[in-house]
């Protein structure tokens, strides 16, 4: 048996639960850093005198960045191993971090950082890779979900950024710089890839093709478009909606917006937990099945004490179980020597899927002052999914 490899009965080694540790850890300070601009967005919109707009494309620019960044990130851990590509983006993303300081009076800078700072959600993309060559088939599902709740990173920005700055408004882009710098040494020493790990001999373009023809990679490209990408579009807006339909204070808004975000981050290993027990794509169907009742049920305008509670926290937690289940489902439907490739086209359209929510929600609103058929569309949007990932990938193999 080669050393740090499974023993035969299918145990990971001590060393898959240290990487599993060490990214999950990375994967949670890089997406930190990557949220540091929408928690203090009223700020820069109130000290550029920023429209609604242009705040709007301040915050989005490093979260669309992010998530195409998965696409070449992806690829390149694919080809270079986790071992190098975690701290040398780790540590990448401290330049724009820095740099945020001395852009923070001008909208252009802000933009041109931002789009700089998209490089700390890329690290997505290398984790996913990292875990999935660690762990046996059995436990890969869990693996992976808890290392998908470094996404949790986002929401501990949304909390504590806004706080820090009250002391400095410098002094969170200093302390996140200050983590990066603490991890990237961290990750240089301690993660390792899988000693008999394949590796792709042929050019970036060529994997990025091959993963491209792929008809998984676009089947579960959707798939996670409607879990992650619904995490992304009510982490987005449900403050708004909260704050305009059921006229809740900034503060509550928030708040409820939080429990919402952690209720994901808590389902997404249980769906890679159930993934190991049942097949991930049934595990998948139904918690989108659960998402389209309740997004039925919302879409009636129920009081928010309790119904309409339920029905969000509901919706959270079969959301965070399908971003689980569906990348348990890309471990067994995915050729190793593509994991990677795969994952960075899959995460980018996850991420990629939250933005046309957003706005169409508002776009319904501002036409018919409702959001049901907002929601019917969701329902009907997460039925579809149930009803593909149960018919067809169940199936599905890795070719």
């Amino acid at each position: 048996m080669i050393v740090g490899t499974p023993a035969a009965d299918g145990k990971p080694p001590a060393a898959a639960y240290r990487n599993l540790a060490v990214a999950t850890l990375g994967f949670t300070l890089t997406f930190w850093a990557w949220d540091l601009v929408a928690p203090l967005g009223s700020d820069f919109k109130d000290r550029l005198g920023l429209s609604s707009v242009q705040q709007s494309l301040l915050v989005a620019i490093p979260v669309i960045v992010g998530s195409l960044g998965r696409i070449p990130v992806g690829a390149l851990t694919d080809r270079y191993g986790a071992r190098l590509m975690f701290p040398l983006v780790s540590a990448l993303t401290i330049v724009p971090v820095l740099l945020l300081i001395p852009a923070r009076h001008s909208y252009g800078a802000m933009l041109a950082v931002g789009f700089l700072l998209g490089l700390g959600g890329t690290t997505f993309a290398i984790g996913i890779p990292l875990v999935n060559s660690w762990f046996p088939p059995a436990r890969r599902g869990f693996a992976l979900g808890v290392f998908g709740m470094g996404m949790g990173g986002v929401a501990l920005s949304g909390y504590f950024t806004p706080r820090i700055a009250k002391h400095g408004e410098t002094l969170p882009f200093l302390i996140v710089a200050i983590a990066l710098a603490a991890f990237a040494v961290l990750a240089a020493v301690t993660i390792t890839d899988r000693p008999d790990r394949p590796v792709p001999t042929t050019s970036l373009g060529t994997r990025l093709g091959e993963a491209g023809r792929l008809r998984v990679t676009w089947e579960l490209s959707v798939l996670y478009a409607i879990g992650f990408g619904g995490i992304v579009a009510f982490g987005v807006y449900l403050p708004t909606y909260l704050k305009t339909w059921y006229d809740l204070s900034p503060t509550e808004a928030g708040t409820r917006a939080a429990g919402f975000a952690l209720v994901t981050v808590a389902f997404r290993p249980i769906g890679g937990w159930l993934a190991d027990r049942v097949h991930p794509a049934v595990v998948t169907a139904w918690a989108l099945a659960l998402v389209a009742l309740l997004a039925i049920v919302q879409a009636f305008d129920p009081t928010l004490s309790p119904m309409g509670t339920i029905c969000f926290l509901g919706m959270a937690a079969g959301l965070g179980t399908a971003s689980g289940s569906v990348f348990a489902l890309v471990s067994q439907v995915t050729p190793q020597p593509q994991v990677g490739s795969v994952t960075g086209i899959v995460g980018a359209m996850g991420g990629l899927g939250g933005f046309v929510p957003p706005l169409l929600m508002g776009a319904i609103y501002s036409a018919k002052g409702s959001y049901s058929i907002g929601f019917m569309l969701l329902s009907d949007l997460a039925l579809a999914g149930c009803v593909y990932a149960y018919g067809k990938m169940r199936t599905t193999r890795a070719g």
